[in-house]
């Protein structure tokens, strides 16, 4: 009985492969910078728009605030410890521990923004880990590639090909059409540009990825031309992505932003791996349903303690709408942040959080 606990035991350690575990530490690391980013780039883009055009304007002010680069410093090198994961582990692994990053945001905002935690905040974290735990230890061994010609093939395929430019036609509509009409008042437009884009730049991020750690272990993979494809992929896709969080964050509650973001991006960059690496393709549907599971659990966590970020100042509706009244008032004697509770800043419209 003794020795077949054992041999479980042994077959249990062996699930996750060194290779995942790297991937693992990579994740947790990028979380901790990248949540710690979105409090610091938040106070640079406030005081930069106090003296400028707001990024949700259509200003750039922010370049010339050196908090907003100690933000930006931070989320680079929380997306470096990102991008060296997605090389060693699957999306479904590495995405969903992005939540992780938002307990981080909302421990620094306690401390750094005054933002109370209320009790059931501290529940959401508890089932963001919980949720995390159980993806982490479910999660599939990453694809064997000896080649970034075979990630091309991957991502050459009809069904691939079908999901990328169905990506790049909606985020085109919502660019042309929609930024120009709903940016300043509904906040899916800036989140859906953001999350659409993003599952590409990861599935070219987890290519290159792939491709640099051939490289290094001996494998030239510069030589083929796939690899400067990925390349330029991964460059436009993360300087839309930039762009359009700076917008969505410098009009709308964090918040509010924080969470949409992360259901809308992961959800969105597991299909896409899904999709164009088959990670289920190697899982039984006990494994899969668990994995669902977790990041159900995830979802419910963050929504939990963003819902209830705010409750404990009293401010139940500031979650839900944007921050300011118009551009022109943005930051008058009227918008003084010591006013609002939170950080919070004025309302514009009740609709903006649920309207697409």
């Amino acid at each position: 009985m003794a020795t077949a606990a054992a041999a479980s035991d042994g077959k249990w350690y062996t699930g996750m492969s060194s290779d995942n575990i790297k991937g693992l530490v990579l994740a947790l690391s990028s979380s901790l910078f990248i949540g710690a980013s979105f409090i610091v780039k938040k106070k640079g883009l406030k005081k930069a728009g106090a003296s400028g055009v707001r990024a949700g304007a259509g200003g750039y002010s922010y370049l010339y605030e050196p908090l907003w680069w100690a933000g930006m410093i931070a989320m680079i090198v929380g997306e470096v410890a990102n991008f060296a994961a997605y090389a060693f582990a699957p999306a479904i692994l590495v995405t969903p521990l992005g939540a992780l990053s938002i307990i981080i945001s909302a421990v620094l905002a306690h401390v750094i923004l005054q933002e109370r935690l209320h009790i059931f905040g501290i529940l959401g974290c508890a089932l963001c880990v919980v949720g995390s735990t159980t993806i982490v230890l479910h999660a599939p061994q990453e694809r064997e590639i000896e080649s970034v010609t075979e990630v091309w093939d991957l991502a050459t395929e009809p069904a691939f090909l079908f999901y990328a430019v169905t990506v790049l036609v909606a985020a085109s509509i919502l660019v042309i059409h929609f930024v120009p009409q709903y940016g300043q008042t509904h906040i899916m437009v800036y989140i859906a540009i953001c999350s659409l884009v993003g599952s590409l730049s990861v599935m070219s991020v987890k290519a290159l990825g792939i491709a640099l750690k051939l490289t290094f272990s001996g494998t030239n993979q510069l030589i083929y031309p796939q690899t400067w494809v990925f390349t330029i992929i991964v460059v436009s896709c993360v300087t839309t992505q930039v762009n359009y969080l700076n917008k969505a964050l410098d009009t709308f509650n964090t918040a509010v932003v924080s969470p949409i973001y992360y259901v809308m991006f992961t959800s969105l960059t597991i299909l896409a791996s899904v999709i164009m690496f088959k990670d289920w393709d190697r899982q039984n549907p006990t494994q899969i349903v668990t994995e669902m599971c977790g990041f159900v659990t995830i979802l419910s966590g963050t929504f939990l303690l963003h819902r209830t970020k705010d409750m404990a100042d009293g401010s139940h509706h500031s979650s839900r709408l944007s921050k300011h009244v118009n551009i022109e008032d943005d930051y008058t004697s009227d918008n003084n942040e010591d006013d609002y509770p939170s950080g919070a800043t004025p309302l514009r419209s009740p609709d903006s959080f649920w309207q697409p």
